[in-house]
C-alpha cells in the first residue's frame, strides 16, 4: 500500500484531489506515500453528501446501524495485519502495538454497536405523558489526533453512526494514510453519504469548525488547539466535545513494593513513547520507598529498545513528528541547562529518525517546565513526596485534569486520594484504563464534555421533551 496515492472518501467513492503532499515515516524521516489535501470545494462536496445521507439514516433502525458497525468491525479484523503495518510506517509505533490499536478499533465497533439510548418516560399519568427523546444532532465532523489515528476516529465514528448521525473524519495531516486505507476498504459497508474519510492540511480543520452544514465537531488533540476549535465552533452554536492534554499524576504511597511495581508505571508512563494524552506524566514517589523505586524504574527503563517499530524487537519508537521532535528538544534541553538530576537518556543521536532517548529525570523542582508541562515524548521527572495533603495539592495544581492514578495496597486509603484529585478519571492501581461503556472526559482545560458510556453517547444526540395532554 504504501507505493500508491490515496483518496479521500466521499459519498461512498474514493475521490482524487487536486494537490496531494508527502507523508513521512518518522524513523526514517523519509516519505512514503502521497496524501490527497482536501480544498474547499471537497469539503462542501462531502458536506452536502453527508446532510443528504442523514435524511435517510436518521430513520433507519438501531438493527440497521448495528449491522454497520459490525460490517466495519469484520473487515478490520480481516485487513488487521496489513492496516498494522502501514500504520507503524507512518505512526512509528512498533508492530505489536499497531496491531493492538487496530484490534482495539475492532473491539470499539463491535461493543458500540450494542449500545442504545433509551426514550426516558419523566411521567405518565392521567393527565400528561411527558417522554424524552433523543434525536442525532445531524452531521459530525470528527478531528483526529496522529498518536491513535486509527482508534481515534473510530472512538467518533461508532458513537456517531449507532445514535442515526453521518459523520466525516479529518485526518491527521502528520498520519493520513492508515484511515484513508481504511476507508478503501470499508467504503461499501455503509450507505453512500454516512461515513466519510478526508484528508487535508490544518486548514481544512478550521473550514470545519466554521461549515454551516457541520452541526457537531468532536475533536482530540492539544488544548491550545481546542480552544481555536471552540472559539471557531461558537460562530454558528455548533455542538462540541473536545478532548484536550493532560499532565497526568501517579501517586505511589509507600506500601507499595518498588519491584512490583515500577515495571508497570515504567508502561503506563512511556507506552507510545509518552505521546498518550492519559499517560502518566509525573510520578510522585512517597520518599520511604523513593530510592529503591527510583532504581527499579531505571531498570526498566534502560532494558528497553527504542528504534524503527518495522524492526524486529523493537519496544518503542520515534516521536512521530518533527513538530513534536523538536517540542521534547526543546523541554530536554532545558532540563540539562537547569542542571536537573537526568538518571538516564537525555544525549539525542544526531542520525535519520525522530528518536528521543527514554529520559528520566531526579526529582527536579516542582515549577520546572519538565513537571508544569505536558511533555507528549519520552521524558518524565519522579518526584518525592512525604505529606498525604501536600501531594494531593502537587498533583492537582495543573490547569490540566484529564486523569491521574493512586497506586497502594490499602484501597480505601487510594480511594480517599482518588476522591480529591480534579480529574476526569482516576484509576487504582492502574493506568489508561479506558472502555466503551466507561465516560471519559477531561477537567479543567483538559475538554468540555465526554466521551464513551452513556454520557459519550448523549453527546451525539439533542434532548427533545414531548409532552402530551391527556383527556
Amino acid at each position: 500500500m504504501t507505493d500508491k496515492n490515496f483518496s479521500n472518501l466521499i459519498n461512498g467513492k474514493m475521490v482524487a484531489a487536486d494537490e496531494t503532499f508527502d507523508v513521512i515515516n518518522p524513523a526514517t524521516e523519509e516519505a512514503f506515500a502521497k496524501s490527497p489535501r482536501a480544498s474547499k470545494a471537497d469539503l462542501d462536496t462531502t458536506v452536502a453528501a453527508a446532510q443528504e445521507a442523514f435524511k435517510t439514516w436518521r430513520k433507519t433502525s438501531h438493527d440497521e446501524r448495528k449491522a454497520v458497525l459490525l460490517k466495519i468491525a469484520g473487515i478490520l479484523n480481516e485487513n488487521i495485519d496489513d492496516l498494522a503495518r502501514l500504520l507503524t510506517h507512518e505512526q512509528g509505533k512498533p508492530i505489536a502495538a499497531a496491531t493492538s490499536e487496530v484490534g482495539a478499533s475492532t473491539f470499539w465497533c463491535t461493543a458500540v454497536a450494542e449500545q442504545e439510548v433509551p426514550t426516558d418516560v419523566l411521567e405518565d399519568t392521567d393527565a400528561h405523558r411527558v417522554e424524552v427523546r433523543h434525536d442525532p444532532v445531524g452531521v459530525v465532523g470528527g478531528i483526529v489526533p496522529w498518536n491513535y489515528p486509527i482508534l481515534m476516529s473510530f472512538w467518533k465514528i461508532a458513537p456517531a453512526l449507532i445514535t442515526g448521525n453521518t459523520i466525516i473524519i479529518k485526518t491527521s495531516p502528520y498520519t493520513p494514510i492508515s484511515m484513508l486505507a481504511v476507508a478503501e476498504l470499508v467504503k461499501d459497508a455503509a450507505p453512500a453519504g454516512v461515513l466519510n474519510i478526508i484528508s487535508g492540511g490544518d486548514e481544512l480543520g478550521q473550514w470545519m469548525t466554521e461549515h454551516e452544514g457541520i452541526n457537531k465537531i468532536s475533536f482530540t488533540g492539544s488544548t491550545p488547539t481546542g480552544r481555536k476549535v471552540a472559539a471557531s465552533s461558537a460562530t454558528n452554536l455548533k455542538r462540541v466535545t473536545l478532548e484536550l492534554g493532560g499532565n497526568d499524576a501517579a501517586i505511589v504511597l509507600p506500601d507499595v513494593d518498588p519491584k512490583a511495581k515500577a515495571k508497570e508505571l515504567f508502561w503506563a508512563s512511556f507506552a507510545n513513547s509518552g505521546q498518550v494524552c492519559i499517560a502518566s506524566k509525573r510520578l510522585y514517589i512517597h520518599e520511604d520507598i523513593y530510592d529503591e523505586f527510583k532504581e527499579e524504574f531505571v531498570k526498566t527503563a534502560t532494558s528497553v529498545k527504542v528504534g524503527d517499530g518495522s524492526e524486529q524487537g523493537t519496544d518503542l519508537g520515534p516521536v512521530q513528528n518533527k513538530m513534536q521532535f523538536d517540542k521534547v528538544s526543546n523541554l530536554l534541553a532545558d532540563t540539562k541547562a537547569k542542571g536537573y538530576n537526568i538518571l538516564c537518556g537525555g544525549e539525542i543521536e544526531d542520525k535519520p529518525g525522530y528518536f528521543i532517548p527514554i529520559t528520566v529525570v531526579d526529582n527536579p523542582p516542582e515549577d520546572s517546565r519538565i513537571v508544569r508541562e505536558e511533555p507528549f515524548g519520552p521524558i518524565l521527572p519522579l518526584l518525592k513526596w512525604k505529606d498525604r495533603d501536600d501531594v494531593i495539592a502537587r498533583a492537582n495544581d495543573s490547569e490540566f485534569g484529564l486523569g491521574g492514578s493512586v497506586w497502594s495496597n490499602d484501597i480505601d486509603a487510594a480511594l480517599e486520594i482518588a476522591g480529591e484529585l480534579d480529574t476526569g478519571s482516576v484509576w487504582i492501581n492502574e493506568a489508561q484504563a479506558v472502555g466503551p461503556h466507561i465516560p471519559f472526559g477531561g477537567h479543567k482545560q483538559s475538554g468540555v464534555g465526554v466521551q464513551h458510556g452513556a454520557e459519550g453517547l448523549l453527546e451525539f444526540t439533542n434532548a427533545k421533551a414531548i409532552t402530551v395532554k391527556k383527556g
